[in-house]
């Protein structure tokens, strides 16, 4: 009996010293878990209403009519692209955009121009411009760049600026200079003349692009003429193909993926565009306007409104999945243009020996970080059907694409229209190079050949084009981050 009894007082001393210390350690790590933020994060059920949960759900996994993922191209970008490509657009061969920004619209009367100040694009004079770019001695393949002296900038880059409207007669005849080969059937772009009164260089560092406040009836009639008139779509189809239209409703989706690939990726890449574009409004918004320096940066709010999918009636991770994309269509574009870019005589040339080095080595940095991708997409799949049936699907495809390169002349902000024009042009130069592998392979080692040529202008829209989704991307991350500390 006296066992019994001492067993069992032994077993209760047990069971409250256990739970004393029990006890006490929850308390300890409770204390721990309030005041250390680093040791509470644990992987926690999302809310249906969430930030998270309500933007990027759904932005995972394997994109449409590709095989490759968004965490892929995620870090990819943002550890391996984007530091390179940002670096290589400072370069003064990729800063200066040779461009016309005074071309009437080609479609319906002018409605005017954006009057806010942010919407201008200021003159630089010409001394500011690099020697060798004016003098067009960067088309001459087989002549040494003079080596100068490094040109200072013409302004600070906060502020704003980049047109020369005062370039001689002399510089304008040197860009005639420039032989190119101008088969109109490469060309998805209607390309600026560049030796025009009216072509003026544009310092794209000092013209950032960003929220202007262009808006209402011009802006939408640009968009909606781009989507209702150019994207291909059935003739029985009467919802509107604008992603703005309020009448859109939750069917849009099952006819377009009913569509042939051909015309899935024209409406992607536009999309894509479009998103881009809206990326870069949200990422550099004007936050204050102050009397001495205005305040950029990104606008969560302004973010949500655009790609949250309760904000768009559920578009907004599908607009984001078309900029990935139009990424993959671009990356690819880079990866096969290379061997023309690895031919000693093309020179990035601006008049000054070391810097034209540097670029060209960068630049080729890029191109064997694009080669080394594993999941480009395959353009081969396109236009592979019956050879005639393909040739003018084919023309189609392009003449759309360029009659969308002419809509941007209608844009009424200058500083929208420059960049507008630039990425278009951009994403036509890619095209150009994806539908030219075979002049790309017969290309010489040592001469230029008339089958495949990029003129500068296309060389500097391709890769600031490119530099565009890259950032856009980039500051995705950027808004992730930022919407983890609002949530």
């Amino acid at each position: 009996m006296w066992k019994t009894i001492f067993q069992t007082l032994g077993l209760l001393a047990l069971v409250w010293w256990s739970g004393d210390r029990v006890l006490d350690w929850y308390q300890q790590n409770t204390v721990t878990l309030k005041t250390d933020p680093q040791k509470s994060e644990r992987p926690r059920r999302l809310s249906a209403d969430s930030p998270e949960q309500s933007c990027f759900c759904h932005l995972t996994g394997v994109l449409d009519d590709c095989f490759c993922d968004i965490e892929s191209i995620d870090s990819f970008n943002n550890f391996k692209i984007y530091p390179r490509v940002k670096r290589l657009t400072e370069r003064d061969f990729f800063r200066y955009y040779r461009v016309n920004l005074k071309r009437p619209c080609p479609f319906w009367p002018d409605d005017g121009h954006c009057s806010n100040r942010d919407c201008n694009v200021e003159p630089c004079p010409e001394s500011m411009i690099p020697v060798g770019i004016k003098s067009g001695n960067f088309n001459k393949y087989t002549k040494a760049p003079i080596p100068v002296s490094d040109v200072a900038s013409c302004e600070r880059p906060t502020d704003l600026g980049a047109i020369n409207s005062t370039l001689s007669n002399q510089s304008k005849e040197a860009f005639v200079d420039w032989d190119r080969h101008d088969d109109a059937q490469d060309h998805f772009c209607e390309l600026d003349d560049e030796s025009s009164p009216d072509a003026s260089y544009v310092d794209l560092l000092l013209n950032p692009e960003r929220y202007t406040g262009y808006q209402g009836a011009s802006a939408w009639r640009v968009w909606n003429s781009i989507y209702e008139e150019n994207c291909f779509k059935p003739r029985s189809v009467y919802r509107p193909l604008n992603p703005l239209a309020p009448s859109r409703g939750e069917g849009f989706y099952n006819w377009l993926e009913g569509l042939c690939l051909e015309k899935r990726v024209f409406y992607k890449l536009i999309s894509g565009l479009h998103s881009s574009i809206n990326m870069h409004l949200c990422s550099q918004y004007l936050l204050d306007e102050g009397w001495s320096k205005s305040v950029w940066g990104p606008n969560v709010q302004e973010f949500r409104q655009r790609f949250d999918p309760a904000e768009t009636k559920g578009e907004g991770t599908r607009r984001l999945k078309n900029l990935y994309f139009l990424y993959l269509i671009e990356l690819r574009a880079l990866s096969k243009v290379a061997p023309y870019f690895e031919r000693t005589f093309v020179n990035l040339y601006t008049g000054n020996t070391q810097e034209d080095g540097a670029t060209k080595d960068l630049l080729l940095q890029i191109f064997n970080e694009t080669r080394a991708f594993p999941m480009h997409f395959d353009e081969s799949s396109m236009f592979a059907g019956k050879t005639l049936e393909a040739k003018i699907l084919k023309e189609e495809f392009r003449l759309h694409f360029k009659n969308i390169s002419r809509i941007m002349d209608c844009v009424g902000c200058s500083k929208c229209r420059l960049w507008g024009k630039l990425q278009t042009q951009g994403l036509g130069t890619a095209l150009k190079i994806l539908f030219s592998e075979k002049e790309i392979q017969r290309l010489s080692e040592h001469s230029p050949s008339p089958a495949f040529q990029l003129t500068r202008q296309e060389i500097v829209a391709l890769l600031n084009g490119f530099a565009r989704l890259s950032t856009s991307i980039h500051q995705l991350h950027v808004f992730r981050s930022l919407l983890k500390v609002t949530r």
